[in-house]
């Protein structure tokens, strides 16, 4: 049986979940994913979690915040002007926009908060500021 270290190509299941038991990703919905393990496929704290791990071995590994998107940051939060939104465009809590700043860079945030001059913007990771748990199966390892 194969051996999970750095460099191995790896075959994993997994169920994702938050504090709340909430599911956040399963593999059960696009099939197994296959990473090569020292890539930077994973989180650093996820993959040294699998290294070790045999074929058809099952854990659950418990990633805190700081070790999957990060703490939330206040400064990824921001207001913006009403009237720079194109006139008569529809924006509502819970919209997915794409805002370009200055120098070209263009960030997908979320709307949450519409006010009659501004618009409050968030553009912290859905899962940041999260503990992830992921019950997770080893399928396969090629070294």
């Amino acid at each position: 049986m194969g051996v999970v270290k750095s460099g191995s190509t790896v075959t994993i299941s997994y169920v994702g979940t938050l504090d709340n038991g909430k599911i956040f990703h399963s593999t059960d919905e696009g099939g197994p994913l296959t990473i090569t393990l020292g890539a930077g496929e994973l989180f650093p704290a996820l993959e040294k979690a699998i290294m070790g791990m045999h074929v058809k071995e099952i854990k659950n590994i418990v990633l805190a915040a700081e070790d999957a998107y990060g703490p939330r940051q206040q400064e990824n939060i921001i207001s913006v002007n009403r009237a720079s939104f194109p006139a008569g465009k529809d924006i509502a809590v819970g919209q997915k926009l794409s805002i370009e700043f200055s120098g070209g860079a263009s960030r997908k945030m979320l709307v949450v908060a519409v006010g009659e001059t501004e618009v409050t913007l968030d553009g912290n990771h859905p899962l940041a500021g999260c503990e992830l748990t992921f019950a997770l199966r080893v399928d396969g390892v090629e070294s």
